[in-house]
């Protein structure tokens, strides 16, 4: 059974990238724990992402409050669906305005482990007393926001990447970019309730804005001279991905036994690498046309890890 990393709720910390612009950095970026963020004006913040956890939600948005001098808080956004980003969005005040992709919001209501989260993480994640709470205002493509003297444009790529609704957040004036999920920094990449396809476009397509910072959904944030090698390295995995789905399709084997069979390669000492599992599933549904059984992808993952998968919370 794998053990929790013993890197608790407290360890997140809040970094002030450029001036205004801050992420907030939990350790050690693995199940559920994730990166967030905020921008000032001088009409208030906006918030990217909350955590899993309201405990983790709260402890953000009070350092944030710290650093800002109590700016209020009009609009928050939801890069993606997953709970590690959203689950703490009713920690949020009442009079913030949520926004998120048309997709996402769909999602997000739906999303079976708000209520029932399976015994495949240890320990088994509580998130505390929050609510479901859903982006009341949503785009497909493009919004821009002007936050009094900031401006943050937000776009979709246009097809599913690590999920169907991503969206990052963009700073052109500034050039730093909130990428959410579409970047792992130093960790295993998670694509089941994506495309392996779509999420190896959209490395091209962060690479299109030519940041000069990026704050990644999980693992450290990072400056223009590494983003060439940080998307190599995604490119590698994605690849290698693709390629085990498709020898496995053609030889009849399933995901599960693809996995073992895999050598990890420079991918084994990555965090979470029990996700190739998960990702195979994901690559091989598509490779069939097949709905992927996301139960039978968590039992595979936990088989493979031979135990629970990790969490801190």
């Amino acid at each position: 059974m794998g053990e929790a990393t013993g890197i608790g709720p407290e360890s997140g910390a809040l970094h002030e990238v450029i001036a205004g612009v801050y992420a907030w950095v939990q350790p050690d970026g693995t199940w559920w724990v994730n990166n967030a963020g905020a921008v000032t004006g001088t009409e208030g913040t906006l918030v990217i992402d909350t955590c899993a956890t309201a405990t983790r939600t709260r402890r953000f948005l009070d350092a944030l409050a710290t650093a800002t001098d109590g700016a209020p808080v009009p609009w928050a956004l939801n890069t993606h669906q997953h709970g590690d980003h959203t689950y703490g969005n009713s920690v949020l005040p009442d009079t913030t305005v949520l926004i998120g992709q048309t997709n996402m919001r769909q999602a997000l209501e739906n999303d079976p482990l708000f209520e029932n989260v399976p015994p495949v993480w240890n320990p088994v994640p509580d998130w505390g007393d929050v609510t479901r709470r859903v982006p009341s205002v949503t785009l497909d493509r493009e919004l821009t926001l002007h936050l009094g003297g900031r401006r943050v444009d937000l776009h979709h790529p246009g097809y599913t990447a690590h999920t169907p609704g991503d969206v990052v957040a963009w700073l052109p004036e500034e050039r730093l970019l909130f990428t959410g999920d579409l970047l792992f920094h130093g960790l295993t990449p998670l694509v089941f309730m994506g495309s392996l396809d779509g999420a190896l476009r959209s490395l091209e397509w962060v690479r299109s804005f030519s940041p000069e910072h990026v704050v990644p959904g999980h693992g450290p944030v990072f400056a223009a001279p590494d983003l060439d090698r940080v998307l190599a390295a995604h490119e590698r995995y994605y690849r290698f991905v693709l390629a085990t789905a498709g020898d496995a399709v053609r030889e009849g084997r399933t995901p599960l036994d693809a996995a073992h069979a895999a050598d990890l390669g420079e991918f084994a000492e990555w965090a979470d690498a029990e996700r190739i599992v998960m990702n195979l599933h994901r690559a091989q549904a598509d490779l069939t046309g097949e709905t992927m059984d996301l139960e039978r992808a968590l039992k595979d993952a936990v088989e493979w890890n031979g135990g629970p998968m990790p969490t801190t919370l």
